[in-house]
Order: structure tokens, then C-alpha cells, then sequence
């Protein structure tokens, strides 16, 4: 790995952030409103933010500097920062080098994770049910819609299935979550690439919304034959049922955990900001990837400038155990030493 190719691509400011509120994606209703008393304000991905909750709390016990982050999704993270309503925005969806030099921001990543597939099947325990990434396609497609489909039967041999219809749910608002779900369904379905596509928001085929990570969670908690997709500390937190994945080679099935998305990461160009989709290697969970923070060059408060870069040297020393007991991967060490030495580039003149 070449230090100044990785700095070239992966620009560093600092910030994470608290979940402190969903489901609020107008500017108008911007965090920084809830800034005060010297804290800082942020707002989008919804995928690392209950990390973001906990490196909030043990940051603001042990500085008393307080971090107010709404859980927005990665689109209205990004509209927030370029207004310049926030000192920092989150996604999940890296945005382009030409992308970040319009809008005059840095990019940089902090943790690693899985999105998952989750079910409310009774009688079907975590981890029972087994799908392809082209069956799972099918299914967000709306051409597969009961779970008595031969197709899911051939994959589920033992598995007592209930003869439900199957209730697609997905996500409402703009997400990197999306992002790379969709990513993953078009690498393993051309009709999927063809007819969908991959993107933050996609015009869905069938099935219901739900607002952040955790508007999905609660509609398959709620709703029997349901499936849906979110990152894994959600299944986690929330007790719900994860499937299955086939692993690219198709010669086993894998279960998500923080070892199935470092393998993910193990082969990652970090030249780039990696998307770490259906990646070589044994145990690599399919649908896996980096979340970013972006922050503007020239913001308009420096001593806001000076927080969030402390903020990102204490989470960069600091933080790596409540990631890995939520089930998020830290970056590499490498990745890490690296842009800490950008990042003081960037640190304003005292």
C-alpha cells in the first residue's frame, strides 16, 4: 500500500457523531440547532450510528464535549453538509473525487461493516433460512413472492418454511445502505442491473418503505412473512432474524459477523474508497463496506474544525472496542496511521 496514492483518494477531516433522532431529513430541522454549549452537529447514515451513539457517549464522559447526530440517511447527509448546516456529514455511498472537489469537502472512512438480510418467519430461527444473491434479486424484484417458492424450497431442504406471502421491505429515503444492497443485487442479477440498477434510492419493484435502518427493522418485526435489509447491529440490537448468504464462489453459506466483513476487507484496494461487494476470499460476507464522514474544507467555524479533529484522533485511539462489540470491523491500522498524518494537514493554524 503506497501512503500518497491512499492519501490522494481518501481526503481526511474528522467527526463522528450520537444518535440522537430519526427520521428528520429536512435542512430546515438541521442538528446544529441541538449544537450547543461548544458541541458539534452532524447528520446522515444511519448504518454506523448506533457506534456513533456509543463513541458520542464515552467521548462526551471523558471531555464533556457533546456530539448531536441525527440518523438522516446517506442522501440527507450529504444535502446537509453541502448547505453547510452540520460540522460533518455520514454515508455509506463514497462520493467521487470530482464530486468532492465541487463541493469543496473531505472524505474519510471509520469503520467497517455487513448489511444483512432479515426476516420475521415464525418458526424460523436466525441464521435457518439460506438465500443466493440471485434468488434474493428475485425476490426484491417481485417475481419470487411466497416463501413456498420452489426456488427458496431447493436451497431450504429441513427447513419448515411457512406458507406466507412474502412482504418486501425496503428502505424509504435516500441510503448508502441501499447503495449497496442494490450494488450487490446487480452484481448477481443482470435483469436486476438492467431493470433497477444500483444507487441511494432506486425506483423499487414492489414492496413497502421504511424510514432509516431502523423504520426497516420495526415494519419486519411487525410484519409476519416480511423480509428486509439492514446493517447488522440492527438485527443485533433488535433480535431479528438474519438469513444466509451464499458466498461468491457458491460452495458454502456464511452468517455475518465482524470476522465474515474483515474478510471482506482483507482484499480491499484502500487506493479507493473501497466497496467491498461479493469480494474474493473464504468467509467474505457478500454485502459488506466502509462508512465515510464528510466534512467541507473551508467551514465556516474553525474552533468547530478544531472539535471534530480532536473528536477523530480520540475515535481513531479510542474506539475500536465498541466497534468490535457491536459487530462493526476497525479499519487497519495502516489506513488508520495514514490518515491521522493527513489529518493533521488539516488541522487549523492556532
Amino acid at each position: 500500500m503506497r501512503a500518497k496514492s491512499i492519501l490522494l483518494t481518501l481526503a481526511v477531516f474528522a467527526g463522528a457523531a450520537a444518535l440522537a433522532a430519526c427520521g428528520k431529513s429536512d435542512v430546515a430541522k438541521s442538528p446544529a440547532a441541538m449544537a450547543s454549549g461548544g458541541g458539534l452537529s452532524g447528520a446522515g447514515a444511519t448504518f454506523p450510528a448506533p457506534l456513533y451513539a456509543k463513541w458520542a457517549e464515552e467521548h462526551r464522559a471523558e471531555t464533556g464535549v457533546a456530539i448531536n447526530y441525527q440518523a438522516i440517511g446517506s442522501g440527507g447527509g450529504i444535502k446537509q453538509i453541502k448547505a453547510k448546516t452540520v460540522d460533518f456529514g455520514a454515508t455509506d455511498k463514497p462520493l467521487s473525487q470530482a464530486d468532492l472537489d465541487a463541493a469543496g469537502l473531505f472524505q474519510f472512512p471509520t469503520v467497517i461493516g455487513g448489511i444483512v438480510p432479515i426476516v420475521n418467519l415464525p418458526g424460523v430461527a436466525a441464521g435457518q433460512l439460506k438465500l443466493s444473491g440471485a434468488l434474493l434479486a428475485d425476490i426484491y424484484a417481485g417475481t419470487v413472492t411466497k416463501w413456498s417458492d420452489p426456488k427458496i424450497a431447493a436451497l431450504n431442504a429441513g427447513v419448515n418454511i411457512p406458507n406466507l406471502p412474502i412482504t418486501v421491505v425496503h428502505r424509504a429515503d435516500g441510503s448508502g445502505t441501499t447503495f449497496l444492497f442494490t450494488t450487490y443485487l446487480s452484481a448477481k442479477s443482470p435483469a436486476w442491473k438492467d431493470k433497477v440498477g444500483a444507487s441511494d434510492a432506486v425506483s423499487w419493484p414492489t414492496g413497502q418503505g421504511g424510514k432509516g435502518n431502523d423504520g426497516v427493522s420495526a415494519f419486519v418485526r411487525q410484519t409476519p412473512g416480511s423480509i428486509g435489509y439492514v446493517e447488522y447491529a440492527f438485527a443485533k440490537q433488535n433480535n431479528l432474524a438474519h438469513a444466509q448468504l451464499q458466498s461468491k464462489d457458491g460452495s458454502t453459506f456464511l452468517n455475518p459477523s465482524a470476522e465474515s466483513f474483515a474478510a471482506a476487507a482483507a482484499g480491499a484496494d484502500w487506493n479507493a474508497a473501497p466497496i467491498l461487494i461479493d469480494q474474493d476470499g473464504a468467509g467474505a460476507w457478500p454485502i459488506a463496506g466502509a462508512t465515510f464522514i464528510l466534512v467541507q474544507k473551508q467551514p465556516t467555524d474553525a474552533a468547530k474544525k478544531a472539535q471534530v479533529l480532536k473528536f477523530f484522533e480520540w475515535a481513531y485511539a479510542k474506539g475500536d472496542a465498541a466497534a468490535s462489540n457491536l459487530a462493526y470491523v476497525p479499519l487497519p491500522a495502516e489506513v488508520k496511521t495514514l490518515v491521522l498524518e493527513q489529518l493533521k494537514t488539516q488541522a487549523p493554524a492556532a
